[in-house]
């Protein structure tokens, strides 16, 4: 992901998502922390160990006072955009966003049948491909999570789950966050999520993070202790980085969390959420279009990429715990440069 210019519009074949970051300019008038929302400029000294330390409820800061774009602004790609009817159901869904914020309890939305079919339509055609691309583990913790093709996941039935076993957590969000806010909260191994779902006209587009790509793209990787551990270093890392810094972890974010690829048993298999979101993102990752390279990590947060169009470069990372591993020495030289 861009993390230094402005919002990002990620395109994928089929199905196109916007990442939920503002830019590090832009802010909300109140008293938000500035270790969320703050660009630093140069390295922070920490006040926390560098480490995959055990987070309680208590330990979590506020949500109130995060930076947002207007929920209310879609742009004119968006198939959306013209249903008067569809806005106001996208709206009262993120509106329970902003009641979390408020509580701290997460509400259950109440999915309509039409919103129901979308989800099968898409969980149904993107099963047949992750049967045959997608990490085992991602598929194990699928039926884990209890995500099924047959209706949407609630964020408490997952939020559950992912703290018995990980000690992660789901908080949702109800539009685009600053990018050193949204990455700051998997420190707190806590990960952002939208509730909302795309339109019906276009089941296999969404111009935005919906509930298809955080449920079956992002939320069933937490499940994995290695997985969950690296990611709360890039949050440690976001909270405390440096500018240039902040856009080397956007690279590092990009190529693993969003279309990674991994080893297992001699073959290559999909771990990124970009990958297994998007059937046309995921059948590219595996074609002769795409080089498949080591992962390097040094040669990851110098990759420049368009976000514009299909990846021609993926990295393949070991495992989960070489990556963990690597980021974790990576992220303790920051604020020694």
């Amino acid at each position: 992901m861009l993390f230094n210019t402005a919002a990002i519009s990620i395109r994928i074949y089929y199905s196109q998502i916007t990442h939920r970051f503002l830019p590090a300019s832009y802010r909300m008038k109140g008293a938000a922390k500035p270790m969320l929302t703050e660009t630093a400029r140069t390295a922070a000294k920490t006040d926390f160990p560098l480490d995959n330390f055990h987070i309680t409820d208590a330990d979590l800061p506020e949500f109130r006072d995060m930076p947002f774009e207007d929920i209310e602004e879609l742009d004119l790609d968006h198939p959306g955009a013209s249903d008067p009817e569809y806005r106001e159901r996208r709206d009262y869904i993120a509106s329970l966003a902003k009641k979390f914020r408020e509580t701290g309890e997460i509400t259950d939305v109440e999915y309509n049948e039409q919103e129901q079919a979308i989800w099968r339509h898409v969980a149904t055609k993107l099963a047949e491909l992750h049967e045959r691309h997608a990490s085992p583990f991602y598929l194990r913790a699928k039926r884990d999570l209890g995500i099924s093709n047959e209706r949407i996941p609630q964020l408490t039935e997952m939020n559950r789950r992912l703290k018995e076993l990980t000690n992660f957590r789901l908080a949702p969000i109800e539009g685009l966050v600053d990018t050193r806010a949204f990455l700051s909260w998997l420190s707190w191994r806590t990960m952002l999520s939208t509730q909302y779902i795309r339109h019906h006209s276009r089941p296999e587009y969404t111009p935005e993070p919906d509930i298809v790509h955080e449920a079956i793209g992002h939320i069933p990787m937490f499940t994995n202790q290695n997985f969950a551990d690296f990611s709360q270093f890039i949050g440690h890392g976001a909270r405390i980085a440096t500018d240039k810094q902040i856009e080397e972890l956007g690279r590092l974010y990009w190529f693993t969390v969003e279309f990674g690829l991994v080893e297992h048993e001699g073959d290559i298999k999909a771990y990124g959420a970009g990958l297994l979101s998007s059937y046309g993102e995921l059948e590219h990752a595996f074609s002769d279009k795409v080089e498949r390279r080591p992962f390097v990590l040094e040669q990851v947060i110098k990759h420049e990429y368009t976000y514009s169009d299909m990846q021609p470069v993926l990295y393949v990372i070991p495992s989960y715990a070489e990556l963990k591993e690597v980021t974790r020495k990576y992220i303790e030289t920051f604020g020694s440069k």
